[in-house]
């Protein structure tokens, strides 16, 4: 909903930074402030904790203008970003779970794919937990730096 938009960026924005990730002026930072344009070429979920936005991800799949690992048949997430006021309550776990719910009942959806750069690791563990896996074969590089990027998956069976 367009009015959550200022707060999508807001939590976007503060969870990036705050961990660490990027500076305020990394060009990726723009990228992740664009809630309007994802908004337009995504799906842009939020979840929310009484009443208030506090997290939010983009989802998309193969052939998107948001899709950078997708195959035939993933559905795939970017951008996870939750309140750092909310951090460690679960939330993030929480939306991931939803998500995959979500997959399960989409027609021809036989995965779930996302990114993770290698320094992202506080990131790495509730995937895991939930059974994404590693998938090194399709790791890759952000074009013009030297930044690795992890892919996970989920496959979700029958």
């Amino acid at each position: 909903m367009p009015t959550d938009f200022p707060e999508i960026r807001r939590i976007t924005r503060d969870a990036y930074l705050r961990a660490g990730h990027f500076t305020a002026d990394h060009p990726y930072m723009s990228v992740l402030e664009d809630v309007e344009h994802r908004a337009e070429h995504a799906q842009v979920w939020v979840a929310e904790a009484a009443g208030k936005v506090v997290a939010a991800a983009t989802l998309t799949f193969v052939g998107q203008p948001y899709s950078e690992i997708a195959t035939d048949g993933e559905l795939e997430f970017r951008m996870l970003a939750v309140d750092p006021a909310c951090r460690g309550g679960g939330v993030g776990r929480a939306v991931v779970l939803e998500i995959i719910e979500h997959a399960r009942g989409l027609p021809g959806t036989e995965a779930i794919s996302i990114t993770s750069a290698t320094f992202m690791a506080r990131a790495h563990a509730p995937y895991e937990s939930l059974d994404f896996r590693r998938a090194p074969e399709r790791d890759w590089h952000v074009p013009g730096e030297d930044v690795l990027l992890w892919v996970f998956t989920l496959e979700l069976g029958g």
